[in-house]
């Protein structure tokens, strides 16, 4: 550069460069006004930039062209930095020729658009950056899309970060190629990794929109998140995850694995994503709930919570899965899931009464052809919890179905303890249903007569159905009572005296 150095300029607080100022108010527009403002009478001026897009690497890309414009030239790799450059310093011509460049940029080499992406991060703070950034992404994406679309064999070949051009070219090794084609579908992966997670969530929209292999993308957003988890900090993980949530809730449902839900459901839980993002979440485990397991659905509660087990988000799977439209094979899993899920939490003394309830009435009635689970999980849950009233009782009992359970469960359930333990108010009532109970077991029943056996049992289970009416109604009936009681003090003030 020129000997006489009359204007000094500090980049950012990076750097300090010495210019002409002359020369560089020849083309910057910035630097002629801010002169032309300047009350220095000794001719040596300091201007003081805080916010310069790219910082000095820029600036000495831009005072370079002013002091050599004929021999410098504007290239993909630099591109980027002088325009944003030139932009706040209004060094007209450095623009035109980086609009000139820019119009070849679907003719870019692969590396030299992700490198392109890499500067509009760096200069994240130029307005320009947002728009140069939309036009490289929407050329990377479509250089992506166009290498997969002529031949999954030439991926490799046709786009791989060394080549400068697609070149298509068939490979004679018919098995290695079938044998690496994942691999050649893949390997731009680590490559989109460096860019931030805004300008990720933009490929992965644009990847969506040109319908790009679902199931590759799916790949890529998993190989994402477990890659970059491992380096940044809470706010940032938030973030990616919902990015991830989010992509996969437009994709095939089919190409996104299920069990790497679950992974997903996992990390959601512990970093308190949007409701948005984990309704979506949710959607998607309900709308596959017929391929869960007994340990998918096993989510240990919120710590907040004195539950086991996080029941509310069970509910909220299966109650999605209801809402779609379900062929009976894909009901009866989730029946058979949800019974077992039932039993399992019903141990838990934490576990309220209404809440079991939800669960036990969660699933259609038909779509269970044996009741032999619900009635385990109801003699568990009732050892569990000692202290339920006897309408709390009732009612998790009458969800049972007698004509459901086997020969087995019947006469156990004749016998149970827990199921008798139910008192009356009328006690006459109480010891006729028990002689009844105790005249039809000692009933001799032959072997062969199992449709006698079968209707005495019967009769025992309505016994206890009408014992449990009985205790509703009066319990009802007491209500009644204590209403009219109220009323009528009320309303005595209210009425007029009746004439003699």
């Amino acid at each position: 550069m020129e000997a006489c150095s009359d204007l000094e300029v500090d980049i950012n607080g990076e750097e300090t460069i010495f210019l002409n100022k002359q020369i560089i108010c020849a083309y910057s527009g910035t630097f002629r006004k801010l002169i032309g403002k300047s009350t220095c009478s000794n001719g040596n001026f300091k201007v003081i930039f805080n916010d310069f897009p790219g910082g000095a690497e820029s600036f000495e890309l831009v005072s370079r062209f002013c002091y050599r414009s004929s021999e410098f030239t504007v290239m993909p790799s630099n591109v980027v930095l002088l325009h944003c450059a030139a932009k706040f310093l209004e060094v007209t011509k450095v623009l035109e020729q980086t609009k000139k460049c820019m119009e070849e940029i679907r003719y870019w080499a692969w590396p030299e658009l992700l490198l392109g992406l890499k500067q509009c991060q760096e200069v994240e703070t130029s307005s320009e950056a947002d728009s140069l950034a939309g036009r490289l992404m929407d050329a990377l994406v479509e250089k992506l899309c166009l290498t997969v679309e002529v031949s999954p064999s030439s991926a490799a070949s046709a786009c791989s970060p060394d080549s400068s051009l697609f070149r298509f070219s068939c490979d004679s090794k018919s098995t290695e190629s079938f044998k690496n084609s994942s691999v050649r579908l893949t390997w731009w992966f680590d490559e989109v990794l460096v860019l931030s997670p805004g300008l990720v969530e933009t490929f992965l929209k644009l990847m969506v929109s040109r319908k790009f292999d679902n199931l590759v993308i799916s790949r890529f957003l998993f190989y994402y998140q477990k890659v970059k988890f491992c380096s940044v900090a809470s706010n940032e993980k938030r973030k990616i995850l919902e990015t991830i949530i989010d992509t996969l809730y437009v994709l095939d449902r089919s190409c996104v694995p299920y069990k790497s839900l679950f992974g997903v459901l996992r990390l959601a839980l512990g970093l308190n994503i949007s409701k948005s993002c984990m309704y979506k979440l949710e959607l998607m485990i309900g709308h596959q709930l017929d391929q869960a397991t007994l340990d998918n659905l096993l989510v240990p509660s919120p710590s907040k919570s004195s539950h086991l087990y996080y029941v509310n988000l069970v509910l909220r799977f299966a109650n999605a899965f209801l809402d779609g439209e379900r062929r009976g094979s894909q009901l009866k899993k989730v029946s058979s899931l949800i019974d077992q899920y039932i039993a399992e939490v019903a141990a838990d003394p934490c576990l309220k009464p209404s809440k079991f309830m939800s669960l036990l009435t969660l699933i259609p009635d038909s779509a269970r052809e044996s009741h032999e689970e619900i009635y385990r999980a109801i003699d568990m849950y009732l050892e569990a919890h000692t202290g339920l009233t006897n309408g709390e009782k009732l009612n998790l009992i009458r969800t049972l179905s007698y004509e459901k359970l086997s020969g087995k469960s019947r006469a156990h359930i004749s016998r149970n303890a827990k199921f008798q333990a139910i008192e009356t108010p009328d006690e006459q009532q109480q010891q006729q249903q028990k002689q009844l109970i105790l005249r039809v077991d000692k009933v001799e029943i032959s072997g062969d007569n199992e449709k006698l056996k079968e209707h005495i049992e019967g009769i025992q289970w309505r016994v206890m159905e009408l014992e449990r009416a009985c205790l509703k109604m009066q319990n009802q009936m007491e209500v009644i009572k204590k209403r009219s009681k109220n009323s009528s003090r009320g309303s005595n003030r209210s009425l007029p005296k009746l004439c003699s």
